[in-house]
């Protein structure tokens, strides 16, 4: 039986607003691994049937007030091209590694991938087609892109490659709330490149909304998302604005609590009624997205992601792996500098991340399922561990006595005040372990 120690009730009185989790543990709870662990090693163990496949580009036009990504904007030609050497000679020493292995789904994220020139994207897609096998004509393939990097050859490029899913960052269609989070982009300019990609035909556009900005109200926020609903999106993200450490942002969390929560919820409100499906307490889906009964959720954090590129992470069962992390411009050119001069043999071990053992494993799979749509059923959680999540987490019947959750079945599902507390309820559901680890982390 295993208790999660932080009050729940405690946690409620806190900001709603905590961190993203989008995925468990965080990278802040991961450190060196010793001794590092083999990975020819490591992935025979994993079920290599269907896996995810994610290259990182970690080159962005401007750092945007909020971000606090491993993202460098301090990069050149001459740079970006060893960067891309890199990935070729760590993609053939994964693939070597890994051995026979299929994979069901690729992302490239940054970063701004789009922020590489066409010779670049080629490349990047190269690497996976040709180096690790990935049959791009047969699995959905996301790219992320920003306004500034929208343009009409790098979209025939894309498609003519087979991208499916083209995921763009707005963030507001209004010049001043864009620019006060440091974001020099014009509405206009926003929209030439919506129009671009909709000539461009991609099955999948999703459009990355944020609610909370300094002098955001309820109507520009309304407005924005009106806006975005021009382009018929198959998916909209709607996030708060989170107020990190060491980044362009210094706003408390609690002067705009009842501002993003307002906004959250006639954002949410007006999507439903516009034929929108809530995914999770972010993600919006429309009922014209292709196969929007049955699509799996759009994710990177999936168990079996193969990760390369300075800032990706890998996923195995039991073992989640990168390189180190950091925000400020220093520290990120220091271990992009380190990457690039890595030995080939070097890409052979995982040495950097964080071991799953039983009960960690079981927080992330009922993290992963309660924090969306399909909620927590308990068969299948048997089915994969063998034991009963009630007796496993005790606690989780707090959410219910909270009226955050309800039982439909065999099924644990947030009720909408539990979506709304998304980042509440993940944080309570981490381990003393994670959390000790995330709270001593030197951010950097």
């Amino acid at each position: 039986m295993m208790k999660t120690t932080t009050s729940l009730q405690q946690l409620l009185q806190q900001s709603p607003y905590q961190a993203y989790v989008y995925s468990y543990p965080h990278k802040t709870a991961y450190r060196p691994i010793n001794p590092p662990i083999n990975l020819a090693e490591l992935w025979s163990k994993q079920n290599r049937n269907a896996l995810f496949l994610y290259i990182h580009i970690p080159f962005c036009e401007m750092r945007c007030g909020f971000c606090n990504l491993f993202t460098t904007v301090q990069h050149n030609q001459d740079f970006t091209d060893r960067y891309i050497r890199t990935l070729q000679r760590q993609a053939k020493r994964v693939e070597a590694a890994i051995g026979d292995a299929s994979f069901a789904r690729f992302a490239i994220g940054g970063g701004t991938p789009t922020q590489l020139p066409v010779p670049g994207l080629e490349a990047i897609l190269d690497i996976a087609e040709d180096t690790m096998g990935a049959n791009l004509q047969q699995i959905p393939i996301s790219m992320e892109m920003s306004p500034e990097t929208v343009d009409k050859e790098k979209m025939e490029l894309l498609r003519s490659r087979h991208i499916t899913r083209a995921s763009i960052g707005v963030q507001s269609f209004i010049d001043t709330e864009v620019l006060a989070i440091q974001r020099r982009q014009k509405a206009s300019q926003v929209k030439a490149a919506l129009t671009l990609m909709r000539e461009a035909n991609f099955p999948t556009i999703n459009i990355d909304l944020i609610y909370g900005l300094p002098g955001q109200t309820v109507e520009t926020w309304l407005h924005s998302i009106k806006e975005a609903l021009q382009f018929q999106p198959e998916e909209i993200y709607l996030y708060p604005l989170y107020v990190r450490p060491l980044t362009g942002m210094g706003i408390s969390d609690k002067e705009w609590d009842d501002t993003r929560l307002e906004c959250y919820r006639e954002g949410r409100d007006f999507l439903l009624s516009e034929g929108y499906a809530q995914v999770s307490m972010r993600m919006f889906r429309a009922n014209h997205a292709p196969d929007a009964e049955t699509a799996p959720v759009y994710c990177c954090q999936a168990d079996g992601m193969v990760g390369l590129g300075c800032g990706a992470r890998s996923y195995t069962d039991t073992v989640h792996y990168s390189n180190d992390y950091a925000v400020g411009a220093k520290e990120v050119r220091q271990i992009l500098q380190a990457f690039i001069h890595r030995k080939d043999e070097d890409f052979d071990c995982a040495d950097y991340g964080f071991v799953l053992d039983l009960e960690e494993r079981k927080r992330r799979y009922i993290l992963l399922s309660l924090l969306s749509d399909e909620g927590l059923n308990v068969v299948k959680y048997r089915q994969h561990f063998g034991t009963d999540a009630k007796a496993d987490f005790p606690e989780l019947s707090e959410l219910i006595l909270l009226d955050l959750a309800t039982w439909n079945r065999e099924t644990l599902r947030l009720t909408a005040s539990g979506v709304e507390r998304s980042d509440t309820i993940g944080a309570w559901l981490f381990s003393d372990q994670v959390r000790y680890l995330m709270e001593s982390y030197n951010l950097k």
